[in-house]
């Protein structure tokens, strides 16, 4: 292992093997570790008192994952960026929809049909407006969705959310603070089949019984989401946008 501390920055780097690793020392209580994409880049967050051996000691015992997700990351098919013009290919819960953009000179929106998504436009709108209004469909089709997934699975996990909140998220598909019973959902699950939406609603809500994931948590799943690995391999093999990794 060679530890390097790169200049002007709190971050150091543990290099394993092949492999390096940005790490930090924070003021958290466990460790966190992310790889990112596209580059399959590492990073582990640490607990400011662990010292550099027990933080090696976890590496180690992570790498066989790293590598796998590395290697998934390598062979994901991306989507390529969009430029909003009609024709274009837009992906609404996992069906593929070509885009018709149409301009006209009233208040901006978003309409679905069986073949298409219509973009009603001003003339001459940017391209980030234009992305700006798709986002915001995107987020609305999801607050719709949501909440009846939510109180499905409240009933049968007997757990309670007091809030939930959709945004974008570069490393993550969902997040849960358990203090708060409040979940996050990435904005780009609105892309996503409607089963990889239900399989991280589940997955967040089975964080308010078990915080960690071990076997109780991989039970949970099972006992309320039996196809949930399924589910989860659908997920991470659909295109993915360039800032985002596996979850």
């Amino acid at each position: 292992m060679i530890l390097r501390t790169q200049p002007k920055t709190d971050m150091q780097q543990l290099v394993i093997g092949e492999v390096s690793i940005d790490f930090i020392r924070k003021d958290i209580k466990n460790l966190h570790l992310v790889v990112y994409s596209p580059s399959g880049k590492v990073r582990i967050s640490a607990p400011l008192r662990m010292n550099s051996e027990t933080i090696r000691t976890f590496v180690i015992s992570k790498m066989k994952w790293i590598k796998k997700q590395q290697s998934k990351l390598a062979n994901l098919e991306r989507e390529a960026a969009k430029e909003y013009v009609s024709q274009e290919s837009h992906y609404y819960l996992g069906r593929l929809y070509l885009l018709k953009v149409i301009e006209q000179r009233s208040r901006p929106k978003v309409a679905l049909t069986h073949e298409t998504i219509e973009l009603h436009i001003r003339p001459n709108t940017a391209r980030e407006k234009r992305k700006e209004i798709m986002a915001g469909w995107y987020r609305q089709r999801l607050r719709e969705i949501i909440p009846g997934l939510i109180t499905q699975y409240e009933e049968m996990m007997k757990v309670n959310v007091a809030e939930f909140a959709i945004k974008r998220m570069k490393t993550r598909w969902g997040s849960c603070n358990l203090r708060a019973k409040r979940i996050w959902l990435n904005l780009e699950l609105a892309k996503k089949p409607i089963e990889c939406l239900e399989y991280i609603v589940v997955h967040e809500l089975a964080h308010l019984i078990e915080r960690r994931h071990g076997a109780r948590f991989s039970a949970l799943m099972d006992m309320f989401l039996p196809k949930w690995r399924l589910y989860k391999e659908m997920l991470n093999k659909r295109p993915l946008r360039h800032e985002y990794w596996n979850y």
